[in-house]
């Protein structure tokens, strides 16, 4: 192994070029058009989708983590955003049917859209790239451990479509840098 760095990041584009762009304006609408937003992620996985929600409030949007103790109730024309490389999460899957019950729209990030919370979700945003799901075996894809490359990408992703969603609601790097905090 030669250059880590440039296999990881040569594995990260591969799967980023592979996601489509449709699908990330889709999701981007979906969350700029939301009532409101919570997330929600496991593990690794939830340490990027948790600085995704806080991109969200720096944009101005109505965004909450499961968990936190001021995490509303979702509804009708809420989004609840989740996070499932391997899309068999059992914390996701039971979220996913509580917010569908609830009336709100499933949006799934996964690299398996075939899994069950798939099934359970009203968009499905595919993230192709090694989880825990496939690393082992011949289904191994990545040198990086376990779902490394996954979570890897979903921090790129997240970034891009911050981009995007700054773009759509027109909203200035000054407004966003002002709702940072200053509890730091």
């Amino acid at each position: 192994m030669d250059d880590p760095f440039g296999q990881a990041l040569g594995e990260l584009a591969g799967v980023l070029r592979r996601v489509e762009g449709t699908s990330i304006e889709k999701t981007c609408r979906m969350l700029a058009e939301a009532r409101r937003i919570v997330v929600y992620g496991c593990g690794r996985e939830a340490l990027q989708v948790k600085g995704f929600a806080m991109r969200l409030y720096h944009l101005g949007l109505p965004v909450a983590v499961v968990g936190d103790m001021t995490t509303p109730p979702v509804g009708e024309g809420d989004v609840f955003f989740a996070s499932s490389g391997p899309g068999e999460t059992t914390t996701v899957l039971t979220l996913m049917k509580v917010a569908r019950d609830a009336g709100a729209t499933n949006v799934l990030v996964t690299a398996q859209p075939e899994a069950s919370a798939a099934a359970l979700a009203d968009f499905v945003l595919v993230v192709p790239a090694q989880t825990m799901a496939d690393d082992q075996g011949p289904a191994v894809t990545s040198f990086l451990p376990m779902g490394s490359i996954f979570e890897g990408a979903l921090f790129l992703l997240f970034e891009v479509m911050v981009l995007r969603l700054k773009s759509m609601l027109d909203e200035p790097a000054e407004a966003m840098r002002a709702r940072h905090t200053n509890m730091e």
